[in-house]
């Protein structure tokens, strides 16, 4: 199975390992990302403003690209997800902001929200299965006790990204199950780490991170796992020393494809 994959530009520089794993785990698992090849950056943040159109452009053109492939689009930022999900829903819902997008880009063919994004905790889920995923498993993270960090770009809003119950969701748990370790509940697990707030208001964001780290620690998590890049950076700017890892990069240590998170 193919899909379009729009990468996003930290997955270029600061989130290489989130990208590099994410490709190698989804050979090893039989579906292949094809990168968008003109892809553009999504702006790391869905606009609000009703009127905004410029912005989202980029988004509209990734979601024209794999529509006119007739493919599916994968994402793996929770930021990149979040600005192309609530675009697609726009131009797919918002008259408005469709047909200003739409005579703006001139397209032979005008785009309505075709294109169905997926995470790639979704294909996972829902087109491999984590009961084939846990076949698949050759190196089974037995003993690990994990905390899903979930932050609040892959769920909310919940209507329109309907990803995983906003306020109980499992995905990453079950995940976790999949590849051998134990998950951990923790309370703080799907608040947010101050990710937009982190240079403005630096000691309220290190507060939120080192709630979350600790939290989880406290309930006995090892680690923590994410799929975003900011989360990332943030909490590992806590005073706790929990270590924080992209799910990728466990789903491929779980598939034999790197060494152990304990032994880099």
């Amino acid at each position: 199975m193919k899909y379009s994959y729009y990468p996003g530009c930290t997955l270029k520089n600061k989130a290489v390992d989130l990208d590099r794993y994410g490709r190698e785990s989804a050979k090893a698992l039989g579906f292949e990302l094809e990168e968008i090849e003109t892809w553009q950056c999504c702006g790391g943040v869905y606009p609000l403003g009703a009127d905004e159109i410029a912005s989202k452009l980029s988004s509209v053109r990734a979601l024209v690209d794999a529509r006119d492939k007739g493919q599916d689009l994968i994402t793996l930022c929770s930021a990149c997800h979040h600005v192309l999900k609530r675009v697609n829903d726009d131009m797919k819902n918002v008259d408005d902001i469709s047909t200003r997008a739409n005579n703006y880009m001139a397209l032979d063919t005008p785009y309505k929200g075709e294109t169905n994004v997926l995470h790639f905790l979704e294909v996972l889920r829902d087109r491999i299965g984590f009961d084939e995923l846990k076949k698949k498993v050759t190196n089974p993270l037995k003993g690990k006790k994990i905390g899903a960090y979930y932050g609040c770009l892959l769920l909310r809003p919940g209507k329109i990204m309907a990803f995983d119950n906003p306020e109980n969701p499992t995905i990453i748990e079950d995940f976790i199950r999949a590849i051998g370790a134990e998950p951990v509940i923790y309370p703080y697990r799907n608040e947010c780490c101050g990710g937009y707030i982190s240079l403005k208001e630096k000691e309220l964001a290190n507060t939120m991170c080192d709630n979350i780290c600790h939290s989880a620690k406290g309930f006995g998590a090892d680690m923590l796992v994410t799929a975003c890049p900011l989360c990332m950076y943030n909490l590992n700017k806590s005073e706790s020393d929990i270590p924080v890892y992209y799910f990728t990069e466990l789903l491929a240590e779980a598939l034999g494809l790197k060494e152990g998170a304990d032994n880099e």
